[in-house]
């Protein structure tokens, strides 16, 4: 009789001790996106102490993971288009957290394409913060290929597809002997078919197209996005029109 009581009082002490982490996770989880769906980068930057706190409450959460992953990669990335003091550093230092957490979370939760597609993100924005070269030399070349095929082919309509962009740029912009332009256009073509109004997707397939010698081609996508309301991908397009 007193082993079926300890029993039944330990599994219910389990059980307050395990509701209670989630709870805590959960309630970290939903300030930190509060701040980082405000999209500045104040807000963006504020929401990565709770991320990284849901991770400590709860290790093996994909959800904490992912987010935490997006959170680091984002903020690098804000710093890089608006040209923010040291962003070169930033994207070095964060992009590095966040292969850390987009591993942890692609492999906590392979079937799921945020993981995927999170780790390959952040492995461009640690190139950009060390060199395309230099992360080839960390042999991120074939993790970050894989990580975006795999979010490709669990959803590649994913983040205004996302994963078509990321595969298109990464072919394109791999150095030589690596780089596949052909490869590159085969999917900056099918997201521009998707998303034909999405600035980035426009820019990234019209340099392509002019790297190509398609400069007729390119000439209205880049004055698509011209016209788009992202600045940077607004005066990205006018420098290469300018350049034509």
């Amino acid at each position: 009789m007193k082993k079926c009581f300890f029993f039944t009082l330990t599994c219910i002490l389990l059980f307050t001790f395990f509701s209670f982490i989630s709870l805590a996770e959960n309630s970290l989880i939903i300030e930190a996106d509060a701040l980082f769906n405000k999209r500045d980068v104040d807000s963006m930057l504020a929401s990565i102490p709770f991320y990284v706190k849901a991770v400590e409450a709860d290790p093996d959460s994909y959800e904490a993971n992912w987010k935490c992953a997006r959170a680091y990669r984002e903020y690098a990335d804000y710093c890089l288009e608006h040209e923010l003091e040291g962003w070169k550093d930033i994207c070095k230092e964060y992009g590095k957290i966040a292969l850390g957490y987009g591993k942890k979370a692609k492999k906590l939760e392979p079937e799921k394409v945020e993981g995927h597609y999170y780790y390959g993100l952040s492995a461009g924005t640690y190139s950009d913060g060390v060199s395309i070269l230099k992360a080839l030399k960390e042999g991120l070349k074939g993790s970050t290929q894989d990580a975006f095929y795999k979010a490709y082919d669990i959803d590649k309509m994913y983040d205004i597809g996302g994963p078509m962009l990321a595969i298109g740029r990464f072919w394109h912009q791999l150095p030589f002997p690596f780089k596949n332009k052909k490869r590159a256009e085969k999917y900056l073509a099918e997201h521009h078919q998707y998303f034909p109004d999405d600035p980035e997707g426009l820019v990234y397939y019209a340099e392509l197209l002019i790297d190509r010698g398609k400069k007729k081609e390119a000439r209205p996508l880049l004055e698509k996005a011209i016209a788009g309301d992202e600045p940077f991908y607004s005066n990205w397009a006018q420098r290469l029109l300018d350049d034509l």
